[in-house]
């Protein structure tokens, strides 16, 4: 379960990170034309680093107390019970 989860949230945290990676250079501009200043316009790829590495920990930690916690439970009301026909 647990490494189920850290693969799970790696990837969405890789999505993320492409995400935020694309709005640097739109934030880039818009900081030219205004004048403004944006904060971590330059850490882009960086966030394709460094949010899969931290989203699959949370997600590791995350699916370890999930798992954790439906254990506990079943002992006492059974768990999951699954009927297949054919």
């Amino acid at each position: 379960m647990a490494k189920f989860h850290a693969l799970l949230f790696a990837i969405i945290g890789l999505l993320a990170g492409l995400f935020i990676a694309s709005l640097g250079p739109l934030f880039s501009a818009a900081s030219k034309i205004t004048g403004q200043s944006f904060p971590f316009t330059g850490l882009g790829v960086l966030a394709i680093i460094i949010l899969p590495i931290v989203y699959g920990i949370m997600g590791f930690v995350g699916g370890a107390i999930a798992a954790v916690i439906y254990n506990l439970i079943a002992r006492w009301i059974g768990g999951i019970e699954v009927e297949l026909e054919q």
